[in-house]
Parts: C-alpha cells; structure tokens; sequence
C-alpha cells in the first residue's frame, strides 16, 4: 500500500481491495512528494503512472477520421485484454466500438467514452507534461475519461459488485454519435444510469437542453435595386423577425440550472446581384430548448412571429433531440454525490449542459433522464491549448470505482 509523505497536499490512499483510490483532488500548482515501497521518495506509484502513459499514447494516435478513431479504438480493446478483460468489438458502418462488462445483479451502470476527436495540427498528438496538466488534442475531450475508465474498470473486482457495469467506447461522438453510441442502445445496451465521461471539471451535468433546428425561408418581391420601394426585401423581412425574436415567451423562461435557452442564428443566405432586390431569404437557427418546455410550441411562437409581422415565411423544423430531464433526487445522482464526497472533495457542484451529447441516446430509453455528464478538469477543448489536470484524472478513477462499488 501506497502512502504520501507529509509534504504531499493530498492526505492519504484509500486502498478498497487490490484497488488504488486518490481520495482528495490534488493542486496543479503543487508538486506532489510520493513515498513507496517500489520507488523511493519522489516517485510516483505504478498505478498512477499506467494510467498516464496509457493517455499518452491515446493522444498520439490522431484519432480525427475514421480510421484513427478504428485504430484507437483497436488499441484500447488490446490494451483491456492484456490487463484480464474480455472484451467485444462491434462493427456499424465502418465504425467501430467496444463494449466489456462484469459483475452481477440487477442493475446496470455504464460508462461511456468516446476516442475520437476533431481535428488538431500535428504537434498536439504528441502529449506534453507540463505543470500537473497533460497537453494535446483529445487529453480533455475525452481520452483522460476513456483511460481513467480503463483503468477503473481493469481493477474492478467482479465479485465485489453487487451491480453489473458496462464499458462502452466508441468512435463518431464528435460528428453525432449515430453509428456507435446510438446503434448500440438499439441494439440493448441500456442500463439504469450512465456516465459519458466528458470533461465537467468533476461537476455533475446531470440535465442538458434539448436541439430544435428551423429553417425559415423569408419571401418578398423582386424589383431592380434603384427602385426597391416598388419590391419587397425579403432580408429586410428576416431581420424585422429575428430582431423581435427575443421578445417571444419561450425566451423569457428559466429553470434552476439555466438563464435562459440558446438561440442561435446558424446560416443565412440571400441575393446574389447588386441591383435586384432580393426576394428569398433563407435563415436557419439552432434552438437549444429548456427541460421542460416543448419543442412544438416554440415552432407555433416562431410560425405566430411571421403573422403577426405581416411577413410571408415557410419553415421546416427538426425537433431531432429532447432535453435530459435527470433530478438531484435520482438515486445515481446521489450515489456520485456520495462518491465525490468520499473521493475528499466538497459538496459536488450539479449543473445543466447547454449542449447535447451521447447521453442523448441512453436517456431516450430510460424517459429522458438517468444518463449525465461527468469528466475530468480541463480547459480549451477543440482549442489550440488543450489539456486535462492530471490530478483530476486520479480523482474521477477514484470517484468511479467508489460509486461502481457502493
């Protein structure tokens, strides 16, 4: 067993069975003193280094197409199976995924991570260690919860649970999740809860706000463009909408985690000639809606806006994903809370996303809630800068295997 020296601002290892937990979050800004048995002051425990060269070698597999994001994926799947784990990988239109499960009972918990990752310039797959944060493309958005999955999952003892949790990584997280994540609900893997591992800064996004696309077509009346009082303008008729669209009621409402919803002008397109006055205008809008408020009554303010303005418009609308509707009262929520807690760490911090990730697809199984947003500390993902605290990444192991194991 592993123990600090006094100079070390983490206090102490909890040791559950053979598994390794850092109960308290470490400061970036301090250097932590190790004491062990294997390597001397100033070292650091195996466990912990393991677990750091496995997202080190992650984050140099360029994982932005789909080839990469296979190859990732190869590697965890051999990656588990050196370290005792039995493990399936699975094939959807070129994409592929992995799931691994162990335990036993009535319930199931999933963690889900995904290695694929958007683009980055060459020099941000090679890793840099830097001041307790680990740097490149993908180490926050979501290789660190990926390895710390890995690794909590390895030193899970099957018969120490009293749940079955599953293990899911897949490979298209960054462009919609529909060939992996999405596929695999449909094709059974549910559970009573899931954690997507996304970077939260170990915050708990138990709630996200639900996407409404619409695209509105705005039509006037052509005329040469000296003359444009003989035409109608239809930009001048989407402008005249969009400036009155905050003053619509689904803009005025909140709820405990959120302002207000998200609105978005997303694409606009008209005119192509200086001397015509335009007669279409297409603007399409990214609506990100509260939990709680529905989708179709947004599309009748916005359809009652176009009317009561006197414009003509047409519009398509997309209400494609729900809001996550997850309450603080939900027993895993209060389990990670626990978690969180015993990990040495004040009360947790629950909050709403403003966007929408693969929880999306599990929660649509489950009536809209169960499945949250919990990751690792960051900061500047899809960014130039990015990087994860290297200590929040022993922290959400921690917090993992103790909520698996409660």
């Amino acid at each position: 067993m592993f123990t600090l020296s006094k100079s070390s601002p983490c206090g102490v290892y909890i040791k559950l069975g053979n598994m390794n937990i850092v109960p308290k979050q470490w400061s970036e800004s301090n250097k932590t003193v190790y004491k062990s048995n294997e390597g001397g002051e100033g070292s650091r425990p195996n466990w912990l280094l393991k677990m750091i060269e496995l997202l080190k070698k992650l984050i140099e597999i360029k994982s932005d197409s789909k080839s990469g994001a296979n190859e990732a994926l190869l590697f965890c799947a051999a990656w588990l199976e050196e370290h005792g784990q039995e493990v399936t990988v699975h094939e959807n239109n070129g994409y592929l995924m992995l799931t691994a499960v162990k335990g036993q009972g009535n319930e199931t918990l999933i963690w889900n991570g995904h290695v694929d990752v958007v683009p980055g310039n060459a020099s941000q797959f090679a890793p840099v260690e830097k001041m307790g944060r680990l740097y490149g493309r993908g180490s926050a958005d979501m290789k660190a919860g990926v390895a710390a999955m890995m690794m909590a999952f390895v030193e899970l003892e099957a018969a120490a649970l009293s749940r079955t949790v599953q293990l899911h990584i897949v490979t298209d997280e960054e462009i919609g999740g529909h060939n992996t994540s999405e596929w695999l609900v449909d094709q059974g893997f549910t559970g009573d809860f899931v954690i997507c591992g996304e970077p939260t800064n170990l915050k708990i996004g138990l709630q996200s706000k639900g996407v409404l696309h619409m695209d509105l077509i705005f039509k006037g009346k052509p005329a040469h463009g000296s003359r444009p009082w003989e035409g109608q303008n239809a930009i001048e008729s989407a402008m005249k909408f969009h400036n009155q669209l905050g003053t619509l009621p689904f803009q005025q409402e909140a709820t405990p985690y959120y302002a207000h919803p998200s609105v978005n002008l997303a694409i606009i397109g008209a005119g192509d000639r200086y001397n015509v006055v335009p007669d279409r205008c297409r603007m399409s809008y990214d609506i990100r809606f509260l939990p709680g408020q529905d989708p179709n009554d947004i599309i009748q303010q916005m359809d009652g806006l176009a009317k009561k303005l006197e414009i003509d418009m047409e519009y398509k609308a997309d209400p494609s994903t729900p809001a996550l509707t997850t309450k603080p009262s939900h027993p895993y929520i209060e389990s990670l809370q626990q978690a969180i807690r015993k990990a040495g760490h004040a009360d947790p911090v629950l909050f709403g996303q403003h966007g929408a990730a693969d929880t999306r697809y599990y929660a649509a199984t489950m009536g809209g809630e169960g499945a949250i947003e919990f990751g690792p500390a960051g900061a500047d993902w899809h960014g130039d800068g990015e990087y994860v605290i290297i200590s929040s990444l022993f922290d959400y192991k921690a917090i993992l295997s103790i909520q698996a194991l409660s």
